[in-house]
């Protein structure tokens, strides 16, 4: 009897110091790795929620840009981390296409990993340098098919968003060029500004200010529907081509086994972050569109994606290269 009563004793010693170590989380400073170069969409969007999100939980949220193969070095380090709720991945869709891209990652994307919600999704535009002379995507895809090969593209990595992006229109409009990966958006759009690399598939939020500049012409945006700040652009399906379009999910993730209730404390400061005035006009402005979601609703959306973009990988031979 003495024993049970002891037994029981620890257990609930042991659930009272659980508890307490969830009440009293955060009590430092969080680091949030972004596994892409600083100026992408994966790096500023998550920033401005992040921001927000600071201020809600009384400590810093620290970001951290790992960039490098597709996303996946950055990823592995929190893989590895440990499950205080003091290392986070902030991501985008190139998490969910990874195991896809590389056959030997280190970890696993859905058990190594509990997700935390989606700061937003963010559509792409496909841009072209002025000096291109190409002023509509039908004009632009004669062209590639004129010149098999001829045509370059850019990315912020093999298995990124903007890369799955890319393909999946090259593959819808049956023209062949040639991928030029680079560490950060800001180099990619840079590139292609100069008139070094052909096209990009660029976030929205990034490509924006540019398109507006003239320094780069939007020929056709990935979303289902035209965007309210390039409405006179089509998007890729209005244009003729099927199955072109992308809508990338942005999100936040904590290594597997991170306290569910440290993960229900992220998820609603995540959502009540977003949805301040401040940071929800910041977002819109990024062309951001809201993904409101509880962190088993955007896991359900993760496990999906990492099926259906397994199939789409192997059905265009999208591998290392």
């Amino acid at each position: 009897m003495r024993r049970r009563v002891f037994l029981a004793a620890v257990l609930m010693s042991m659930a009272g110091v659980a508890a307490a170590s969830a009440q009293e989380w955060p009590a430092k400073p969080v680091r949030v790795v972004i596994p892409f170069g600083a100026g992408s969409a994966t790096d500023v969007v998550p920033r401005v929620v992040l921001e927000g999100m600071s201020a809600r939980l009384g400590q810093p949220l620290v970001v951290e840009n790992r960039a490098g193969a597709g996303g996946t070095i950055g990823s592995a380090s929190v893989a590895k981390a440990e499950p205080d709720g003091y290392t986070l991945l902030a991501t985008s869709q190139a998490h969910a296409i990874a195991p896809a891209i590389y056959p030997n990652l280190s970890y696993d994307v859905v058990r190594d990993f509990v997700p935390v919600g989606a700061f937003g999704s963010v559509p792409n535009v496909l841009v072209v340098a002025p000096s291109a002379g190409l002023d509509t995507v039908q004009a632009f895809v004669a062209a590639a098919k004129a010149q098999p090969g001829s045509f370059t593209f850019a990315s912020v990595g093999i298995g990124s968003a903007v890369h799955l992006s890319a393909e999946r229109f090259r593959a819808s409009a049956g023209y062949e060029a040639v991928h030029i990966p680079f560490k950060g958006g800001a180099e990619a759009l840079t590139e292609v500004i100069a008139g070094r690399v052909t096209y990009y598939f660029c976030p929205v939020s990034t490509a924006l200010p540019h398109i507006r500049a003239g320094r780069v012409k939007a020929l056709a945006v990935s979303s289902p529907k035209r965007l309210a700040d390039l409405p006179e652009v089509p998007t890729t399906l209005e244009a003729g081509f099927p199955d072109s379009d992308l809508t990338v999910w942005i999100g936040l993730f904590a290594p597997a086994k991170t306290s569910p209730a440290v993960v229900a404390t992220l998820n609603r400061e995540l959502l009540a972050a977003a949805a301040t005035p401040a940071v929800r006009e910041r977002l819109v402005q990024l062309g951001v569109e809201p993904m409101p979601l509880s962190a088993a609703e955007f896991g359900k959306v993760v496990e999906a994606d990492v099926v259906t973009l397994d199939r789409f990988a192997k059905a265009i031979g999208m591998r290392l290269n």
